[in-house]
């Protein structure tokens, strides 16, 4: 796995450099700014980028924007925003185009490094990985299509949020993997995401429940 990192701290950029090679993964740059995310990720075609929502100039917003152009530039290269701030509008802003590839962790709740590895390497490969702090915010919203789900309906959409496979939702809440296809089946449709060959209604899902509950 080929990874740019976009992080300000000089601590925390060192970390998870020795820690991704640890693991195997091949760090290609590593940035402590927006514009130095893009031009790494022009020059070097990562697999996945780890970026920082709060980096130089002002420390507001300059990582998720940079990351939002990154993904209409390069739609191939997955972005793991890393952040110590929990804000859902970041989330959506991040998963408003193509939501596939993406993930969005908190700095503090990571209490494994092998969690942060899995993460990455779901989001290189094309799929979701959300905090679930930032999923329930999302889901306490109270936004209209949300209100259409039952409470176990809500409980499997986080985890499919979170990037859980139908197999793991089931081992998690106990129950069969065929009642977990029911339960997605019914969140699908409450969302208005008929089946089709091409379409990821999963993500879907997920994109739609947080545009909703930015509204």
């Amino acid at each position: 796995m080929r990874v740019v990192i976009a992080e300000d701290s000089v601590i925390l950029r060192e970390g998870m450099v020795e820690l991704l090679t640890a693991r195997g993964c091949e760090v290609l740059a590593t940035v402590d700014d927006a514009d130095g995310l893009l031009a790494a990720v022009a020059t070097h075609a990562p697999d996945v980028a780890v970026v920082d929502i709060r980096m130089p100039p002002t420390h507001t917003d300059e990582g998720i924007r940079a990351a939002v152009q990154l993904r209409a530039d390069h739609p191939e290269v997955g972005v793991l925003v890393f952040s110590q701030h929990a804000e859902p509008s970041w989330a959506t802003r991040l998963l408003a185009g193509e939501a596939s590839g993406i993930g969005y962790l908190l700095k503090e709740r990571v209490a494994a490094t092998a969690d942060f590895i899995e993460a990455l390497r779901r989001v290189a490969a094309g799929g979701v990985a959300l905090d679930p702090e930032i999923v329930s915010r999302m889901l306490n919203t109270g936004s209209r299509p949300l209100d259409r789900l039952t409470e176990r309906e809500r409980v499997v959409l986080d985890l499919m949020a979170q990037g859980h496979s139908n197999r793991s939702i089931a081992e998690l809440l106990v129950i069969s993997e065929r009642a977990v296809e029911k339960h997605a089946a019914s969140i699908f449709a409450k969302f208005d995401l008929p089946p089709t060959a091409a379409d990821n209604r999963r993500v879907k899902a997920v994109v739609a429940y947080l545009q909703e509950s930015r509204a």
